[in-house]
This record gives structure tokens, C-alpha cells and sequence, in this order.
């Protein structure tokens, strides 16, 4: 007790020596203050100054990503960037879009920006090989796995190392027929299933289910990632018309032409549950869960009937399937709510309670009952209401996908009400189906500015914005861009367009054309060259429609002489696609309109040579300028006082025949000041309206 009383006197001293220590400017001392209640005390050499005891604080835990998330929160959204979504650490990723750094450079092209994606075909191209690279990795480790059988990672991380599918029980035994299932041995746990019986082994029920279990759900076949890709395909289901009255009559093969596997005519799962001499509830809802997945749908409901005559109950997951299955089972609208609303009845009298992913089933299937949908999709909101289960993702997507067909739909307060809720949450996954599909993303459609705002707002909510995928969140931005040039301020536009692009998306050459008509709408075409940039970057400079476009806007009207200029520097790289630059490039090939309009920006630049380089053009593709062209020609050979060019242009007016070869001869001989030999040239040609004029004459002196 005394060595403990003397330590808490040391560590007082010393709390003391080091409070004298700090002293403020003027001999005053100063004393830490806690955020705790402190006793205050009086000092050994002042009585009348009071300091508060030194309460050191706890310890504080930290996190093992607490390092990693520090740093996550310093980095932003670079908007000249493209998208994060493709980086290799999710810890570097920003949490937002709200600030950015434009100086920062981007995580997912930092081993080789040559990769870097200029377009949306590039991204995609991209996204696709950096998966195929995956997938090749995993093919390499599953069927080699002895070439991996070194661990050097520190920590180890066992989801990334290669699994063991070799069995180490030999014989034939229920325990290696239970390590065979769980290796996902298709064939073998079959084969060795058969032996069982024939050896007159009785397998116990446990195991018999878990065998039908890896059948039902593979298919009678050996996992593998294409065909876990094809039965996702599969699953997925074509939207009907609204105006549907009935459905095919023959659902069985409906699912039967679906892409992926399917459940075969008397398959293993189905022998192996025919001769299984004792059967459970879970193995009548195991049967009945892998026929709704691989679209024997009327089997299921046959195999649903039966676990009621044996007095079963189902189970919630069974459910769903059954109600997943409704649309397939059931001609008419009508009839396929009255089924859905029977298994719900079922589900009550068997005490069974529904989940999130039931409420989804019954809105998935209204999306198939035309008006009878729209009916009773609310009804079914109210219900998870009085249940308290909050809707997910998937929820808010099959109830507007039920009241919006299309563009065409009538105007509803339903997605007003429901983009409410959905830009308040942050979504976590709970249903395979969550995700911005169809229904949410129809608001750009729809042509709504506040709609698509909400849903813009929803995507930046939290991680909302991973429940897009690249192709899709690309599209969506793409539908989100071109309505903002049709409905918003050119200001507003152009802030959107320097923060998105690239960093969220890859502009489409549509939206390139929706940028220059709100360009345009709001004459603001000084904007052209810097829309140009961008367009060489992502590589759409060989597209006839937006060089017709970008040429026709530049060249209509008259503008200030630094914007000419300007305009005069894109013509010129435009005039270099056209024109061969080394092996293996073809040029473009002019048209009459951009050929002209190349040559109207010259001339206004006062680039009076290059433009009658191009004015030689028109004679090589048999094309005819136009009176516009000439005359702006005419004019820049006048400003630049380039009287040969002027004479140039009469020649090749009368030499294509032109009517206003006349007028233009008219003009120069007006207005150039010409040398006699210039003169004599110019008079030597001859226009249309000479030798008309000379017939003319001619014919009146025969009358006379």
C-alpha cells in the first residue's frame, strides 16, 4: 500500500512540474483543462491559483480499415476523370460526388493510361476484358490447383486461394457421397448415390435431400460459370403489353424456349424423389424451387398439390417460387391475381411468414396482370406497411414498372410519390432484383427535369449508385444528359457537362448533337471548339453527322474575328480527316455540304489560299458550290486583295456552267482593281449569260 501510495504521489509531481512548465507570455502559467468534471486544487507555490486534475482519457480502439478509410475520405470525384467504378481498390473510391479534384489523377488507369477508355464502346470493351481476365484467373487456379499450393499472402485471405476439389474419402460410402455433394460433383454424387442403392446401403434422408438440393439447383449438370450465366439469362423475363388480354396457352414450353438449362423429362432429380422411400417437406419444396427455376412451372404447382395431399407445409422460399411462377400458370390477368392471392391464403393458414422477397414476388407477377396490376399493387405496399417491412429496391422498380408500359403512359403521382421515398434511403442489397431497371430510370424518358433531378439525387444518396452497372449507369447518364439540353439553361448544361463527362459517363454522338442544338437554341456556338476537343478525344472525328453538324453551325453566321479564327483552326482538322494522312488511314469522303462549308470558314478567316485549294475540290467530286460559298470567297479575295483568285473563281463558275458566273464576273470587274492582263483574261471568259445574250441578239437581228 505504501509503494502504491508513494507512485500516485510521483505521478502527481510530476503532473505539477509539467503544468509550471507551461507558461504564457508574462510569467503566467498555464493549466490543460479536461473535458471531464475536474477537482479543482490550490498550487504548491501559489495558494490562491487554482488548476483541475489531469484525467487521462481512455483508450481508444481503433479499426483495422480505420487507415484505409481515412484516406478514402481525402479523395473526391475527379470530373475529368473516368469512372470509378472500374478501379482495383474499393478503398480509394469516392464516397461522393459532391466535391471534386480536378488535378487528381485517376486510380484505375495508374498502371498504364494508354488503357484509359475514350468512349462508351472502349469502356465496355474495357469492363469486358478486365472480367475475361478474371475469369481466366479462376479457370487457372480450379484446374491446376497444385500449382498454387504455397500461400506468400500475409494475412491470408482463403476466398482467394484455390479450393480443394479433389475428395479425400475413397470407397463408396454415404460420407464420401456427402463430401462429393458438397464439392458440387454433379455426375459423381449421382454415380455414387446409384452404387449406395445397388451395394442395398440405405442412405439416410438428410443426405438424399442434399443430393436433390445440388440437382435441383445446377440442373443435372456440372456447375460452371457459363452456365450460371445462361440460367441468369434465362431467368430474366420479357415485359408484356399492357394491352395482353392473354398469355400463351402452353407455359411449360414457354420456359422451355428460354436460353440456359432446363428441367428435362424425367431427370435424376426427379428418378432419385420417385424412389426415395421416405419424403420430407423439404424435399417436396427443394423439388418444387429447382422446377419453377428452370421453367417447369406446371410441374411445380403438380408438385405443390401433392405436398398438400401429404399434409406438408411449404416453406417461405418455396412461396415466392410459386408466386414467381404465377404469370406462367395462368392465361388471363384475373386468373393469375386469383392464384397469387391463393398461395398468400396458404401462407396464412400454414403460419408461414412472409418476407421481404414474397411482397416483391406478388409486384414482379403484377407486372405481368395489366390493369389488375395497377389495382392491386398498392394494396400490396399497404401490407408490407401493417407488416413493417420496409420495400427495397426491387419494390419501388415493379410497382412503377406496373403503372409505366412506356413513354405513352398516362401521367401518374406514383413516381412523384415514390422517387420521395427512394431519394431519402440509402439502399443495402436484399432482393437478386434490386437495382435502377426500367421503372426508375423511365423519368428521363418522360421528359420530366424535377423527375429526373429526384432520381439523380437518389443515385448519389449512399451507395445507391453501385446498384447500376457500368453499361446501364452509361445509359442512364446518356438519357440524363440529353434531357438537360432539351429542358435546362445552356449554363446549367455545360456545368453538368464538365462534371460528368468523363468521370460518370462517356457522351454518345447523340448527345454531342443534343449539346450543339442547345448550343445553338441558346447562340452560344463559341462553345464549338471546345465541343470539338472533346469530340477528337473520344474519338467520334470521322462521323459524317457530327462534322455535318459542327461545319453547319460554325458556318451560318457571321461572328467576331477571334471566334473565326477559331472556327478557321477545326476546320482545318476537319479538312485533315478528309485528306490521306499515312498507311492504313482512308480518308473520309467530302460531301458538298461540309466541302462548302469548310470553304465559307476560310474565307472569313481571311485564309484566301486554303480556301481555293478546297474551291478545287468541288470539280474533283463532281459537285457544285453553292451561291453563298462563291460570294464569301469572292469576298476574302476582295478583303485580301487577291484579284487572280477572283478571276480563279469566274473560270471555274462558267467552267460548271453556273448561272451566276455572269454576276460574279460582273463583281470582280467592278470591284478589283485589275491589270490589263488581268482584263484580257477576265473578258476572255466566257459565262451562260454572254452567250445567252449574244443568242438573243442574234435571234432579234433574223426577225428583222
Amino acid at each position: 500500500m505504501a509503494a502504491a501510495r508513494g507512485a500516485g504521489a510521483g505521478c502527481w509531481q510530476r503532473a505539477l512540474w509539467l503544468g509550471r512548465r507551461c507558461r504564457l507570455p508574462g510569467g503566467r502559467e498555464s493549466y490543460r483543462s479536461s473535458s471531464s468534471s475536474a477537482a479543482l486544487g490550490k498550487t504548491v507555490d501559489n495558494p490562491q491559483v487554482t488548476q483541475e486534475e489531469i484525467v487521462l482519457p481512455r483508450r481508444k480502439t481503433w479499426d483495422k480499415l480505420a487507415v484505409l478509410q481515412t484516406l478514402a475520405s481525402t479523395v473526391n470525384r475527379d470530373p475529368t476523370a473516368a469512372h470509378y467504378m472500374f478501379q482495383d481498390d474499393p478503398f480509394l473510391m469516392p464516397r461522393n460526388s459532391v466535391n471534386s479534384d480536378p488535378t487528381a489523377a485517376h486510380y484505375m488507369f495508374q498502371d498504364d493510361p494508354f488503357l484509359m477508355p475514350r468512349n462508351s464502346v472502349n469502356s465496355r470493351l474495357y469492363s469486358l476484358s478486365k472480367e475475361s481476365g478474371r475469369n481466366a484467373a479462376k479457370y487457372i487456379i480450379k484446374n491446376f490447383p497444385q500449382y498454387f499450393d504455397k500461400t506468400f499472402a500475409e494475412p491470408n485471405v482463403p476466398c482467394l486461394m484455390p479450393e480443394s476439389l479433389t475428395p479425400r474419402t475413397e470407397g463408396v460410402s454415404e460420407e464420401a457421397l456427402r463430401e462429393r455433394i458438397h464439392l458440387r460433383m454433379v455426375k459423381q454424387s449421382v454415380d455414387m448415390f446409384d452404387q449406395l442403392l445397388q451395394a442395398g446401403t440405405p442412405v439416410s434422408l438428410e443426405t438424399t435431400n442434399s443430393l436433390l438440393d445440388l440437382l435441383c439447383f445446377y440442373g443435372d449438370s456440372e456447375p460452371s460459370p457459363e452456365k450460371e450465366q445462361e440460367e441468369k439469362e434465362g431467368l430474366e423475363e420479357p415485359e408484356v403489353n399492357a394491352s395482353e388480354q392473354k398469355a400463351p396457352k402452353r407455359p411449360f414450353q414457354r420456359g422451355l424456349q428460354s436460353s440456359g438449362p432446363r428441367w428435362r423429362e424425367n431427370n435424376h432429380a426427379e428418378r432419385i424423389f420417385k424412389i426415395m422411400p421416405e419424403k420430407n417437406a423439404h424435399s417436396y419444396c427443394t423439388m418444387i424451387r429447382g422446377m419453377v427455376k428452370h421453367g417447369a412451372y406446371s410441374k411445380a404447382y403438380d408438385m405443390y398439390i401433392d405436398l398438400l395431399n401429404e399434409r406438408h407445409k411449404a416453406d417461405v422460399h418455396t412461396f415466392n417460387a410459386l408466386i414467381r411462377a404465377v404469370p406462367y400458370l395462368r392465361d388471363r390477368f384475373v386468373e393469375r391475381w386469383e392464384l397469387a392471392k391463393d398461395f398468400l391464403t396458404h401462407m396464412a393458414q400454414q403460419k408461414v411468414q412472409p418476407t421481404l422477397l414474397t411482397f416483391n414476388s406478388v409486384l414482379k407477377s403484377l407486372r405481368r396482370c395489366g390493369g389488375v396490376g395497377r389495382t392491386m399493387s398498392l394494396l400490396v405496399l399497404k401490407e408490407m406497411e401493417a407488416l413493417d417491412i420496409e420495400p427495397s429496391l426491387a419494390s419501388y422498380d415493379h410497382l412503377l414498372s406496373v403503372y409505366y408500359k412506356g413513354v405513352d403512359a398516362l401521367s401518374s403521382d406514383i413516381i412523384s410519390e415514390v422517387l420521395n421515398e427512394v431519394e431519402k434511403r440509402s439502399f443495402t442489397a436484399q432482393d437478386p432484383d434490386d437495382a435502377f431497371q426500367s421503372g426508375l430510370l423511365q423519368c428521363c424518358d418522360l421528359k420530366d427535369i424535377k423527375l429526373a433531378y429526384q432520381v439523380n439525387r437518389a443515385l448519389e444518396k449512399g451507395d445507391n449508385w453501385k446498384f447500376l452497372d457500368v453499361e446501364r449507369l452509361n445509359i442512364y447518364w446518356s438519357r440524363f444528359f440529353s434531357l438537360l439540353c432539351m429542358m435546362e439553361q445552356i449554363e446549367v448544361v455545360l456545368k453538368w457537362y464538365k462534371e460528368m463527362s468523363p468521370s460518370l459517363f462517356y457522351p454518345t454522338p447523340k448527345n454531342i448533337l443534343d449539346l450543339l442544338q442547345a448550343l445553338d437554341a441558346a447562340n452560344q456556338l463559341e462553345v464549338i471548339p471546345s465541343v470539338w476537343e472533346d469530340v477528337k478525344q473520344m474519338g467520334f472525328s470521322r462521323r459524317h453527322d457530327l462534322l455535318e453538324e459542327i461545319l453547319s453551325l460554325m458556318s451560318r453566321d457571321q461572328h467576331p474575328s477571334e471566334i473565326q479564327l477559331a472556327f478557321a483552326k477545326c476546320a482545318e482538322e476537319i479538312q485533315a480527316v478528309h485528306e490521306p494522312a499515312g498507311q492504313g488511314q482512308v480518308p473520309l469522303e467530302w460531301t458538298g455540304s461540309a466541302l462548302g462549308h469548310v470553304v465559307v470558314l476560310f474565307s472569313r478567316a481571311g485564309r484566301t489560299q486554303d480556301a481555293w485549294k478546297l474551291m478545287e475540290c468541288f470539280q474533283k467530286i463532281n459537285r457544285i458550290p453553292t451561291e453563298k460559298v462563291m460570294d464569301e470567297f469572292l469576298n476574302c479575295a476582295k478583303q485580301t486583295n487577291c484579284p487572280d483568285e477572283a478571276i480563279k473563281l469566274v473560270k471555274l463558275a462558267a467552267s460548271l456552267g453556273l448561272l451566276s458566273s455572269q454576276r460574279l464576273k460582273s463583281r470582280t470587274e467592278k470591284e478589283f482593281e485589275l491589270s490589263e492582263t488581268q482584263k484580257k483574261a477576265l473578258e476572255s471568259i466566257k459565262c451562260d449569260g454572254d452567250s445567252s445574250d449574244s443568242d438573243s441578239d442574234s435571234s432579234d437581228s433574223d426577225r428583222e
